[in-house]
Formats: structure tokens, sequence, C-alpha cells
């Protein structure tokens, strides 16, 4: 059995036409390596007469190259279109394509299923309102079906088609479907999936893909198509509060204002009342404004520019709703987060979320467990690697408005960015926010800052020593304190090792420890500043990104950054400690400079080489460079 070429007829004006004024569904399909994703993608735009005559060569002739079909032609090469996928004969990136049938519209991911890129089929179901999981039917549940069933429930898809595909290689068994359908459903039962329809199929021949099959005289449910035809999917946007994020503040000239964005739920009408949720600002709808023209009325997935009736502060990632049924303001909160980066996660290390339109500074505080995706059970865990689930707690640097994901995904949902490299490291999505987070707020107090300096005359500091050990940090930071205090200043010493005597003694050498560690003495170097203080802080501090978080937390003119280098050979031959000499033992686990990195800094404000000059020297430069910067009295 194969596919009559001559059978097929290149995408007619009339399919175009049909396409106007349906309904939308997108839907992605996932399941694990070579179950038939990308073939089913194929088979749908091949009998929905969506190829093109050059396309149905092209793939003619590919089929002889890279095809797995032997003389038929192999429709997964309609949608692998990277070299290297047909070369290795799975799919990497996804895939998006488009079909139509008399009653619908579609829009289909084919997603990866190769564990290594989980991430990227976390990405096709983001925006999917529907999942068809195929499994292989002479291989049954595998692993990764239970992977992406359980991120595909993550994500909030409700719906699910368990197609079995391959049914002819199992002699098209009754017996085999149900024993399949039944395991699933089993293992499936805790994921939240308001529907479950399974259908045997061949994607390969087209059995119960677009045409009832008449080898499968068993089975008297709908074909897959039929099915995708008349699924209701409709999340009731439009009946739900109304919530726009305002992605664009409109002002081309100095007598317009107004608020772009697409409604994420509900609806609107001029003369409506909306508050910033945030702020709690109010004012009224005066008009509602798109590139066609005005609208009376506009609902969630349009977008529009909204007038308003009285000036008020509006900025981009704000969430204008209504006064009486606003979402959730907080800046910390529990989500659900799908570690997609190589670079682990580290609980304290600073990093960017973007929920909606808005982007801030936060931190994971906390992680309470990863999820292991086979089995659901909950472990412990201090960091996340690649692929790995978990339930976290989160801090934001600012108050960020949100819902519920499973509630409303456009609210709740977010992702995660490097703040150096800006890659998305994450995918995110808001369970509900910590009680601490509206239980505790900041005290009111009387003496500033400003006045405490003022007393001790003199302006507060942090001098952030960072180097190799060995290189001299603590020895200089120590005679520069000595200086500062004859010259009549008030100061204090941060040590490394001083401070794992106490604050910090419960922390270990990881990389995790470390992030902890630093950030724990930067929240106390910037408590001493409050005081007035010069703070003098000498800590290996090896990651570039934690001491920009130290930097970040004082004014920027109240932060230097000392460079204290030494060839790392020179540091190991110093060994002031005998610390090198035990890590080369292997006594010593996690030591800067042997097994753990350092990463030395880009633009310090001093750099100090402690192979040409002494300490003493060195001291001085440091004294003279802080007096001039901070110009104490």
């Amino acid at each position: 059995m194969g596919i009559d070429v001559k059978s097929t007829t290149s995408a007619s004006a009339e399919h175009g036409a049909a396409r106007e004024n349906k309904d939308l569904l997108r839907f992605l399909t996932c399941g694990s390596v070579d179950d038939g994703k990308s073939t089913l993608i194929g088979r749908l735009l091949f009998d929905t007469k969506l190829i093109f005559e050059d396309q149905l060569a092209g793939i003619k002739r590919d089929s002889r190259t890279y095809g797995t079909t032997g003389e038929d032609i192999d429709l997964a090469l309609l949608v692998d279109g990277l070299r290297a996928e047909r070369e290795q004969g799975i799919t990497i990136d996804v895939a998006y394509r488009f079909f139509t049938t008399e009653k619908r519209k579609f829009i289909v991911a084919d997603t990866p299923g190769h564990e290594q890129y989980t991430r990227n089929m976390a990405t096709g179901a983001s925006n999917s309102d529907l999942a068809v999981i195929l499994i292989d039917a002479r291989k049954g549940i595998l692993p990764q079906t239970r992977r992406h069933s359980f991120i595909v429930s993550l994500l909030g898809i409700r719906h699910v088609v368990l197609a079995i595909n391959k049914i002819d290689l199992v002699d098209y068994s009754q017996q085999v479907f149900d024993s399949i359908v039944t395991s699933y459903r089993d293992f499936a039962r805790d994921l939240g999936f308001q529907t479950q329809d399974a259908i045997p199929l061949s994607a390969r021949y087209g059995d119960n893909v677009v045409a009832r099959s008449p080898n499968i005289s068993w089975y008297v449910g709908p074909t897959l198509v039929e099915h995708l035809e008349e699924v209701d999917v409709s999340e009731n946007l439009a009946e739900m509060p109304f919530r726009m994020q305002v992605q664009w503040v409109n002002r081309p000239n100095l007598d317009f204002r107004g608020f772009s964005g697409t409604v994420a739920s509900g609806a609107i009408s001029p003369g409506d009342e909306l508050v910033v949720a945030a702020s709690g600002q109010r004012s009224s709808v005066r008009s509602i404004l798109t590139y066609d023209g005005e609208l009376q009325r506009a609902i969630a997935g349009e977008a529009v520019t909204l007038t308003l009736d009285c000036e008020i502060d509006v900025s981009r990632g704000d969430v204008l709703c209504p006064p009486t049924l606003r979402p959730e303001v907080a800046d910390q909160f529990q989500a659900r987060l799908i570690w997609m980066s190589e670079q682990e996660l580290i609980p304290g290390r600073r990093l960017l979320i973007k929920i909606g339109t808005k982007t801030v500074s936060a931190a994971v505080t906390n992680i309470r467990y990863k999820i292991d995706v086979n089995t659901f059970a909950r472990l412990a865990a201090r960091t996340l690697q690649l692929n790995e689930v978990a339930v976290v707690h989160i801090a934001t640097s600012e108050l960020v408005t949100y819902e519920p994901y499973l509630a409303n995904r456009s609210m709740g949902a977010f992702i995660v960015i490097d703040r150096v490299t800006n890659q998305t490291l994450a995918a995110g999505m808001i369970d509900h926010g910590l009680w601490r987070a509206s239980s505790v707020h900041w005290q009111a107090i009387t003496v500033s800052k400003e006045t405490r300096a003022e007393i001790k005359g003199q302006r507060p500091a942090v001098l952030w020593f960072t180097g190799l050990s060995g290189a001299g940090k603590s020895t200089i930071a120590n005679l520069v304190e000595k200086k500062l205090l004859a010259l009549g200043h008030h100061t204090y010493l941060l040590d490394g090792d001083n401070v794992r005597h106490g604050l910090n003694k419960d922390l270990g050498f990881t990389d995790a420890d470390r992030v902890e560690n630093i950030r724990r003495v930067s929240e106390v170097a910037k408590l001493m500043v409050d005081a007035g203080i010069i703070t003098l802080v000498s800590f290996i501090s090896p990651f570039r990104a934690e001491r920009q978080f130290a930097r970040e937390l004082v004014a920027e003119e109240e932060f230097v950054e000392i460079y204290v280098s030494a060839p790392p050979s020179v540091a190991e031959e110093r060994d002031p400690k005998g610390l090198y000499a035990k890590a080369r033992r292997g006594e010593l686990k996690n030591f800067t400079g042997i097994d753990s990195p350092y990463e030395s800094p880009e633009n310090p404000d001093l750099v100090l080489d402690t192979t040409t000059r002494s300490a003493e020297d060195l001291a001085e430069d440091v004294v003279r460079f802080i007096l001039d910067r901070i110009k104490c009295a």
C-alpha cells in the first residue's frame, strides 16, 4: 500500500477562500521518537490537498535520499525541514504548519520527541489548545510519552487525543489498542485533562486520519480530523474579568495618548471604568481604537488602543482591569518551572522574569521540590538541570500583576531570562502568591542613611575585594581599613573566612552554596551602607552575576569593585593556608581555581596587581582612589 501521486492536486483558490470565517484550533503533536508525529502532519497536509505539485515533487526526490518508507513517499519530510532532522530521521525544532477543512482552520506544531529537546516541545505546547499524543502501537507507553503528557498538563492543556499510531503493524488489533488506552488512562488519571479521546490510526497509510478505514471496523468513533473539527476547546475568555497588559504607550503627538495591547480576557466598551491593577489609579475608557477604525466593544484576543477620559500614570507592563475585579499583585509567589537551559538553576542567583509585557529582576529563593515526570514523585533538590520540572518560590524586585496560570494562562505565564546573555532559561506558571508577600510590609524609619552618614562625617560605600585564594585580598583589605580608621573614618571589614564561622557556617562550597554565601553578605553590606559605614568585603566571590547583584543593592556611586589580580600559578605558589595542596590531593572539593571556576571582573573599578607591587603600596592606592571616589569629609 503506497501513496498515489497522481491523485494529489495542487492547492487551489477555493481552498484559500474556504479558510475565511472559520474557527481556529491550535494543537500540537507530541510523543516519543519515531512514534510518527511528522508523518501524521504530512498525512494531514496531503489528504487535505494543501501540498503544491512542486512541493510533492521535492518530497518524492528527497524520499529517495532521506526517506524511511522504502519506495513510498516519506510524508514526514514535509515537516522535517532541517537538514539535520532529515539525516537523523528525528524532529529537532518546532515546525508549525497550517491546514484547513470545510469546518475549521488549524495550526499544528510538530514538536521533538527526543528527551534533549523537551524544551522545544514545551515551546510548542505553550500556544496550543489541544495535544495529539502519539503512541507507537508496537511499543506502548514510553517514558517520553509520560514526560510529554505531564508537560502538556503542566502547561494547562486540558484536551488530549491519544493517537495509537502504526496500528497496521499490529494487524489492526483491538486488543492492543484497548490495552494501551487503559494503561494510559490509569497513568493520566491525575493530570487534569477534561477530554481524553483515543483513536487507532496509521499515519503512513492514512487509516482513520481523514477517512475511515475498513481495516478497523471494530472502531466506531470519529476519525482524527472529524474529532479535531468538532472538539470544543473554548475557555470562555470573553466572559472572564477584563484584563489588558499594556504593551506600548502610544504617544504620536502632544494631542494623543493611548495604551496599546491585546485583551487577555473579558470585554471592554467606551464608558467602562478601569484601574491600573498595581497602583489603583482610576479612569474611564473614552474610545477603543484599532487599525481598521473605532470599536464599540473589544473582547479577548483583540489588539486595541484604549484612550482614557483623564490622565493617569500608565506604563508598559501595567495591567488595566475593572475596579472591583482586580488580579493579584505581589512580589513573591509559588510557581511551576520547566528549566530549559544547560546552565543549571542556582537559587539566589539574580535573573530576569518576563510576565506579560513586564520584565523585572527576580530570583528563585527556594526549590520546594522537583518532580519525577515518570512517577510524579516529589524529590528534594538544591539546583535544577536541563529539562527538569520543579515547584519553586520566586521573589521579584518589584510588584508584578498576575493571576494563577490555571485560571488565566495569559496572566499567569512567564519566562526566565539570563541577565547577561538574554537567553531564555525557563518557562514558568504561577500557582499563587506567598503569604509573606502580602503580610510583610516595610516599616517606616525616621532616621535616614544620609543622617547616619552625616553624623560620621563621611559617605558610605562598599569596597568589594575579589580574586583568587592567595591573591592578597584579605591582606590588602586589612591595610586599607587600618589606614581609613587612622584618618578618622567609620569602617567594617567582612572577610570570607570569618563570615563562614558564623552567618554562613551552614554553607558548603558548591556553586549553589557560593551563590547563597554572596547573597547573604551582599545584604549585610547593604545594611552597613544604610548605617553610614564604609564597608570592606573580602571574598573570592567567583561569579560575575553575584558581584553584579551586590552592586545593584546599593547606589552606583557607593559600590567599588576591586580586582586583586594574581595568576593562578602565583596564587597557588603562595598557598598561605595550604588549600591548593589539599585541593590537588582531592581532599578539598569545589576549590576555586582547581575544580571550580573563577570569573574575573570584566570592568572593575580598580585592578591591583600583587605580583609587581607590595600590599602596602597597593593599599595606599586604594585609599587614594576611595577618598576621591566617595569624597570623604
